[in-house]
């Protein structure tokens, strides 16, 4: 049995330019951290007594014998991709809720390939795992969502991400004091609002005509130099927040869709009791709402915004891990044996004077 363990992420700056359609032509760059909230994959071999061959446990139950039966995509093409052809359990577990705009999805594709090439033997590295999921999610799905989230969820840590015209990416800690980043944590509310969304919807809103969105991308591409400046120097840290607000006033910009009159009314009611800046951690629609404020003005904002559920969180800097490994029976001799043949299916024995099963 192996689990893995992959962290959800927050971004601060340079949402949008991470969008092949975009980095490719222009460049782009995020900031961005993972935090102390996961996804959990737990897979293993399943043994040759069932009648399924594959079994896959998240917010529904699949049984199937095929893998062109599994509905659930991220599954069946990680699956195709890894050439895995003997039969397996897999279960999803989540600290946060799915479509919420923490890269839960992106967490989960990386998480998936981390434990399934565990099971295979196998020890990719954090860029092959970025790159990996990146593939699956651009190419193979044809889901309209950027890169920042594949390669947080496989890296770790807080990171300024470059995005290539030729398609790489670099990755460059943020190596700040520790009472820095315990500083800026400290500024840090995450709020959620109820509101679920799919990313690659509302990015669809604006992805395919982001030339005209030009203005507005390169604002945001060179907050994230002003960020990771005022983090690195000695400028006071509401410099931060501020940036923040700016920021996601340029966000709004590209599309309707980014907001709506409750994530907008929740926004204001904060700012009014001392919030400096904030924004929705995703594509925008929903999900969950990150806020910028001195620690002494957490208390109103929570009052004032007590019908949304506070998240406390921490910033982590582990990455995808393997927390768990119990290598298992190997079946896959008698599995081979019987390729091709049809097995009985599974009956209950009835008792002598045929009135019921047995036991």
């Amino acid at each position: 049995m192996i689990i893995s363990r992959t962290p959800y992420r927050v971004s601060f700056f340079g949402g949008g330019t991470d969008y092949p359609a975009w980095f490719r032509e222009h460049g782009g760059a995020a900031l961005a951290t993972t935090i102390d909230k996961y996804c959990y994959i737990t897979c293993r071999h399943l043994p040759p007594f069932f009648e399924h061959r594959i079994r896959v446990v998240y917010s529904r139950i699949e049984s199937r014998q095929r893998l062109e039966e599994i509905e659930h995509p991220s599954v069946r093409e990680v699956l195709r991709f890894l050439g895995l052809e003997r039969g397996v359990e897999i279960h999803h577990d989540g600290d946060l809720p799915a479509r919420s705009g923490m890269g839960s999805s992106s967490a989960f594709t990386v998480g998936l390939l981390n434990a399934l090439c565990a099971l295979q033997g196998r020890m990719p590295d954090k860029h092959r795992l970025a790159q990996d999921a990146i593939h699956l999610e651009q190419e193979v799905l044809k889901e309209t969502v950027g890169s920042q989230d594949q390669i947080s969820a496989a890296y770790g840590g807080f990171n300024h991400i470059t995005f290539l015209p030729n398609g790489e990416f670099t990755v460059r800690p943020m190596t700040l004091p520790r009472g820095r980043i315990q500083e800026l944590n400290d500024h840090l509310l995450l709020l959620y609002t109820g509101i679920k969304r799919t990313a690659s919807d509302v990015a669809d809103s604006y992805v395919p005509n982001l030339e005209a969105r030009r203005r507005q991308l390169r604002i945001i591409r060179d907050l994230v130099d002003e960020a990771t400046s005022i983090l690195g120097g000695q400028q006071d840290l509401g410099a931060f927040g501020d940036l923040l607000h700016e920021a996601w006033e340029a966000k709004r910009a590209l599309s309707p869709q980014v907001s709506n009159a409750e994530v907008e009314a929740i926004y204001q009611e904060a700012r009014s009791c001392g919030a400096r800046g904030g924004k929705l951690t995703g594509a925008g629609g929903g999900g969950f709402m990150l806020l910028f404020a001195p620690p002494d003005r957490h208390a109103a904002i929570r009052a004032r915004l007590q019908r949304l559920l506070d998240v406390p969180f921490r910033f982590e800097f582990g990455g995808s891990q393997i927390i768990f490994f119990d290598p298992e029976a190997d079946y896959s001799a008698v599995e081979r044996s019987r390729e091709g043949q049809t097995l009985a299916g599974f009956h209950e024995l009835k008792d002598v004077d045929g009135a019921g099963p047995v036991g």
